[in-house]
């Protein structure tokens, strides 16, 4: 049997995204959302630019695969769905805390999982959206302000700025996670880590182009603040680009719903750099919110081993 490379992939991407966010919450307060964002794109692409070499020289290849017209078309789709949702969800942080953001961010598990089956016909066993139910419900309990709980003050909170902000980022990562998968397919005849890492160079190099040239042009100074603080923004984009390798690799092996459920992890990570590394603290809601996460998790994993 084949170790499934895309587990422990997604695993390391939800702790490595944690932990970008909880820097990027911290040059927020310094810089505009845009210069934030570009920070990830800007010092993450050379670093996608090398992990992509160093898998070439590694594996004995010396040119990139036929990449065709319906390849660069999902990359630039991904690339602009995920540089619109990091946008929103740095958006979201000015509104509450880091976790609050994070939480009704990763409703996209429920809309990728839904987009999987319509789109590309991945289908999922009753034990999987089981697990993806139950992390959800994990999540509801990390989302609703004041320890209350239920959908209805759930949904009472989608009112919040936060919410609305974190929720549109939810569609778009849930979008972004599609078009990855889409772009990976397209490569046709080689390794799905090998289509991954070719992905997510298009990919951050499309969002490092068009972010760029954003911000170059109508927030200079921000640009410059940007390289300024390189000290933690290439921390920023080195972090991110780790995490976006796993991302892609695991999107490439794996259904796209599977994956994003493993990446309901990021919110135990989550909890843990907004409690230690941020100062803030946790609520009893919130610790049931990560046992019921756990337990999902494991849930689905279970449904595809």
């Amino acid at each position: 049997m084949t170790f499934p490379i895309w587990i422990p992939a997604a695993l390391l991407a939800a702790l490595f995204l944690a932990w970008r966010m909880a820097m990027q919450q911290r040059i927020r307060a310094e810089m505009s959302v845009n210069a934030a964002a570009l920070s990830r794109f800007f010092f993450g692409w050379p670093i996608a630019c090398m992990m992509l070499a160093g898998y070439m020289l590694a594996t004995g290849r010396t040119a990139l695969p036929t990449l065709d017209a319906s390849f660069w078309w999902f990359a630039w789709l991904a690339g602009f769905a995920q540089m619109l949702a990091t946008n929103l969800i740095i958006m979201s942080f000015g509104f509450r805390n880091l976790v609050s953001g994070t939480a009704y961010m990763k409703t996209e598990t429920l809309i990728v999982a839904f987009l999987g089956w319509f789109i590309l016909g991945e289908a999922l066993a009753p034990l999987a959206w089981m697990g993806i139910g139950i992390a959800f419900a994990g999540i509801l309990f990390v989302s609703v302000e004041g320890g209350a709980r239920g959908l209805i003050q759930w949904l009472r909170g989608l009112k919040q700025p936060a919410a609305l902000t974190g929720l549109s980022a939810g569609l778009l990562f849930a979008l972004t996670a599609i078009f990855i998968k889409q772009s990976a397919n397209e490569i046709a005849d080689v390794e799905r880590t090998y289509a991954g890492l070719i992905v997510l160079t298009a990919v951050l190099g499309f969002q490092a182009l068009m972010q760029g040239l954003y911000v170059i042009i109508r927030e200079p100074d921000q640009f410059r603040a940007m390289l300024v603080r390189w000290r933690i923004t290439a921390q920023v984009g080195i972090l991110a680009a780790i995490a976006s390798a796993g991302w892609f690799i695991a999107y490439a092996h794996a259904p796209v719903a599977l994956v994003g459920i493993l990446g309901q992890t990021q919110i135990l990570y989550t909890l843990g750099f907004g409690r230690f590394y941020l100062n803030e603290p946790l609520s009893q809601s919130e610790l049931t919110g990560i046992l019921l996460v756990g337990t999902g998790v494991i849930m689905a994993l279970a449904s595809s081993l």
